[in-house]
């Protein structure tokens, strides 16, 4: 099989896409055929050697595909060859067959496609569990989400709405916005043009957001946290920005609101039960047409470095997407 491999920590440009052995499952493993791979934030930091998890290396990054079960190792129940699935693998993805655990994967439904199944479950996955269980968002409450047009950003767009959140979208460019305006949030913030704490006290009417989503960290936190209502949830999602910012906790206790760290690999690993059931209300959601995943860029499997370099540069909209020669019917 083919994948794009990492041989020495490094940027974007330091993949290799090269020919290397099909694995084969060992006791509870499963062998999937990949379709498609999302490409996600984490993947640019996992092959510099800064994420959470280390893989040895060589290795592939890549932490959700779709595709098929080709093969099943012994002990495995309940999933066989031919069998539609994602993979929430950590690693790996981007090749043509990736190695998992049968804990790792969600049965996909008949009827919804390849790519759109890739692109759930790290963005839409965090986001969902973000809002609904760290902050346990209402219906009429107003969610400021920042970075907005990224793949995460999207997706707690989208996610805040169905959950009935009015949404403040940020983001730095006019057109990013516009993205932002499509996906369904209901004003928008150009924080490289405008004052981002007066343009949200302008919007509610100096009362602040209920709810920060804030995946940038840098220095757009201190002003979001300045424009918390009481008893505000800022969501700490990631750092995008590359700054990890020092809040003034005295905001903190003056606004009674509460700083929430957001893990969902951790949150996966802890509470396996409520992690699968918050999954199967995605896929739901995903089946019934309430969530459309916005993907939009394309990029043949052969092509990851230059795929991941657009997300490491942040210049990506929506979801980015990797697709082997299997996905794309050739």
């Amino acid at each position: 099989m083919k994948a794009a491999r990492i041989h020495r920590h490094g940027p974007p440009e330091s993949l290799v896409f090269e020919e290397v052995p099909s694995p084969v499952p060992g006791r509870g493993e499963v062998l999937v055929s990949v379709h498609a791979s999302a490409v996600n934030f984490p993947d640019t930091l996992i092959i510099e050697n800064k994420y959470q998890f280390k893989p040895a290396l060589p290795f592939s990054p890549g932490g959700e595909v779709a595709g098929t079960i080709k093969a099943v190792g012994e002990g495995v129940q309940g999933f066989a060859a031919g069998d539609r699935v994602i993979a929430v693998c950590g690693w790996g993805g981007y090749a043509e067959e990736v190695l998992t655990t049968v804990d790792k994967l969600v049965r996909l439904p008949q009827g919804i496609d390849m790519e759109s199944a890739a692109a759930l479950v790290i963005t839409y996955g965090t986001s969902h569990y973000a809002l609904k269980d760290r902050a346990a968002i209402q219906p009429g409450e107003t969610l400021l989400v920042l970075g907005a047009a990224g793949g995460t950003g999207i997706s707690a767009i989208e996610l805040g709405k169905l959950m009935g959140a009015r949404v403040i979208a940020a983001a730095s460019t006019d057109e990013k916005l516009a993205l932002c305006r499509a996906s369904g949030a209901d004003e928008t913030v150009n924080y490289a043009t405008e004052d981002l704490r007066e343009r949200i006290k302008a919007l509610t009417g100096g009362r602040g957001v209920d709810v920060v989503y804030d995946p940038v960290g840098g220095h757009y936190a201190e002003p979001a946290l300045r424009s918390m209502a009481w008893r505000g949830r800022y969501l700490v999602i990631g750092f995008t920005a590359g700054e990890i910012p020092k809040l003034p906790l005295n905001l903190v206790l003056l606004k009674g609101c509460s700083v929430v760290g957001v893990f969902y690999g951790g949150f996966a690993k802890a509470e396996p039960a409520r992690y699968d059931a918050f999954m199967q209300e995605l896929v739901g959601w995903l089946a019934d047409g309430r969530l459309r995943p916005t993907i939009t860029a394309h990029y043949p499997l052969e092509r990851a470095a230059e795929a991941l370099r657009v997300v490491a540069d942040r210049r990506a909209t929506g979801k980015i997407m990797l697709t082997t020669a299997l996905g794309r019917g050739d």
